[in-house]
């Protein structure tokens, strides 16, 4: 019993670590209403920093939308990393590339906060530990006794990652959408992308600005 009981008070803390494990995104979008282009074939562009950032970002994003049925190409695959390109250079690319569409995403900035997780106290008979125990609390008399377990009284710190993302029209270079978008306590960069990949799929299906293929539609 006594195992049992530990092993439910670690499943217990693993899941909670597990909850505090994901990812919680916000984000706020505008649409440009003097747009009402749809798009079908998108390339992926994270103008971040380091490369080790944007390659993770850009396949990950890629990949989420490819499984949805909008073809993505990531920038890199045909943009050097760090070269500036005439604009009639960078529209050849595109063109090349048969993007309709751009993502652009790049990072803002990253705000810190602290919250205090004050001490949580429980006592568990010690009659549970084992069946003897148990036996003698319940039959002929009680035996008296516990064991306490506290848990918190820690300090934890939240980051929270702010990023933009817009989505231009390849045929005039229009802004169709722009969106301010966070990701809490991000783990790794490619899961982290593939979840603000799904946040902002969900919010182009919501406001009619993707056009899918035939096929991708039964």
């Amino acid at each position: 019993m006594k195992k049992n009981l530990l092993s439910s008070a670690i499943i217990g803390i693993t899941f909670m670590l597990i909850i505090a494990g994901c990812s919680p995104i916000t984000l706020t979008s505008w649409v440009n209403p003097k747009e009402h282009q749809q798009v079908s074939k998108i390339a992926v562009w994270g103008m971040f920093d380091k490369l080790e950032y944007q390659k993770p970002f850009e396949q990950a994003v890629a990949s989420y939308l490819n499984s949805k049925g909008i073809k993505s190409m990531e920038a890199l695959s045909f943009i050097a990393p760090g070269k500036k390109y005439p604009l009639s250079d960078l529209e050849a690319k595109f063109d090349s590339a048969g993007a309709d569409g751009i993502l652009i995403v790049n990072y803002k900035s990253t705000d810190k906060e602290q919250n205090y997780v004050p001490p949580t106290t429980m006592a568990y008979p010690d009659f549970y530990y084992n069946y003897y125990n148990y036996y003698a609390w319940g039959y002929p008399y009680y035996a008296p006794g516990a064991s306490v377990v506290t848990t918190g009284g820690y300090w934890v710190t939240t980051s929270v990652i702010n990023i933009t993302a817009n989505l231009y029209a390849n045929s005039d270079n229009a802004l169709i959408w722009t969106a301010d978008i966070s990701i809490q306590d991000p783990s790794y960069i490619d899961e982290a992308s593939y979840q603000i990949a799904g946040t902002m799929y969900a919010d182009w299906v919501k406001n009619g600005l993707l056009k899918f293929p035939e096929k991708a539609k039964k």
